[in-house]
């Protein structure tokens, strides 16, 4: 079997490793992590099969990211799912308007996010 990549742009090493952790037990999954949108655009050039962002983080932020991503036809299709401590009420119907398939909250549940990115990459292979 041919492992995917998922993709994991995040600043806190706790978040980032908590996800990595979690998604490595999907079979196939293999897990990239950059620390912010800057090298997860550099590392787009490789296959990419999914990617989770965090929203907040220096130099190029989620929403930047996001937009950069489905303004390039190559990824108009990418599963994007977008975690954040952002509390703000408008964040998820933002983050959904720009692409992102998916918002959820910091604390947010390995195990619900595990599964919502099984869910996409399943939509995506069929």
């Amino acid at each position: 079997m041919t492992s995917r990549t998922v993709l994991i742009v995040e600043d806190t090493e706790l978040a980032a490793s908590t996800l990595e952790i979690a998604l490595t037990a999907i079979p196939g999954i293999a897990v990239r992590i950059a620390g912010n949108g800057a090298l997860a655009l550099d590392l787009m050039h490789c296959e990419v099969a999914a990617l989770l962002t965090d929203l907040n983080m220096p130099g190029l932020d989620g929403y930047q990211l996001i937009e950069r991503l489905r303004g390039d036809p190559r990824h108009s299709r990418l599963p994007i799912i977008v975690i954040s401590g952002d509390t703000d009420p408008a964040t998820p119907g933002k983050v959904l308007a720009l692409g992102a398939n998916a918002f959820f909250l910091k604390p947010f549940s390995p195990a619900l996010v595990r599964a919502k990115l099984e869910e996409l990459l399943q939509k995506g292979a069929e």
